[in-house]
C-alpha cells in the first residue's frame, strides 16, 4: 500500500515537472519574454542574472595574480588614455554627461567614477573576457594583458578624481593607442621569447 502511494506520488511529481518544462518551452517558443532593452527584467530574472554574473566572475577571477606595479603612475596614465577611448562612452567619467549610447543600455553600464565593489582581479577578468548580454565587450581579444592591467590601474584611481583631474590625466596619457598596443605586444612576445631560452 505504501509502495503504491509512493509510486503515485512520484508519477504525479514527474507529470507536474514535465508540464512545467512544456509550459516553459511554449512560453519561450511563443516569444513570451520581452527581451527589449527598454523593458527591464522581472525582479526574479534580474536577481537570478545578477547573482549568476557576480558568482561567475568571482569564481573565475579568484586565481588571478595582480602585477606588482599596479599602482604605478605609468600604468595609471596609460589606462586613462585607454579608458577615455574605449570605456567612457558607456561608463562615463567625472564631469562627463551620460551619452545617448549609455542611456540606451540595459542593463545600465556601471558608473565607474563612483567606485566599484569588484576586486582588481575581477575588474581584469571582466575587461578581458567581457560579460554576456550586457554590451561589455571582451577586450582581451584585441588587447594584451599589460594594457588591460593599465585600465585596471586607472579604475583604482578613477573614483578619487575630480572632473579637472580626470581631464588632465586623460590628456596626459600616451597619445597613440595603436603604438601602445604594438609596444605591449612586443614586450609580451619578448618576455615569452626569454622564457623559451
Amino acid at each position: 500500500m505504501a509502495a503504491t502511494r509512493n509510486r503515485r506520488r512520484s508519477i504525479a511529481i514527474l507529470i507536474v515537472a514535465l508540464g512545467m518544462v512544456v509550459a516553459l518551452a511554449l512560453y519561450i517558443e511563443l516569444g513570451g519574454y520581452n527581451v527589449a532593452a527598454d523593458a527591464p527584467h522581472t525582479a526574479p530574472v534580474r536577481t537570478f542574472l545578477e547573482t549568476l554574473r557576480r558568482r561567475s566572475i568571482a569564481a573565475r577571477a579568484a586565481g588571478i595574480a595582480l602585477p606588482g606595479d599596479l599602482g604605478s603612475q605609468q600604468r595609471i596614465q596609460a589606462g586613462a588614455g585607454l579608458y577615455g577611448e574605449m570605456c567612457a562612452t558607456c561608463h562615463g567619467g567625472p564631469g562627463l554627461e551620460k551619452t545617448e549610447l549609455a542611456q540606451g543600455l540595459y542593463p545600465q553600464a556601471p558608473d565607474l567614477a563612483r567606485g566599484s565593489a569588484l576586486t582588481p582581479a575581477q575588474q581584469f577578468w571582466i575587461i578581458k573576457h567581457g560579460v554576456k548580454m550586457t554590451a561589455m565587450p571582451a577586450w582581451g581579444r584585441t588587447h594584451p594583458d599589460p594594457l588591460i592591467w593599465d585600465m585596471v590601474a586607472f579604475l583604482q584611481r578613477l573614483p578619487w578624481l575630480s572632473a579637472e583631474q580626470y581631464r588632465a590625466l586623460v590628456a596626459s596619457a600616451p597619445e597613440d593607442h595603436d603604438e601602445m598596443m604594438h609596444e605591449a605586444s612586443e614586450a609580451h612576445h619578448h618576455k615569452a621569447g626569454e622564457a623559451h631560452h
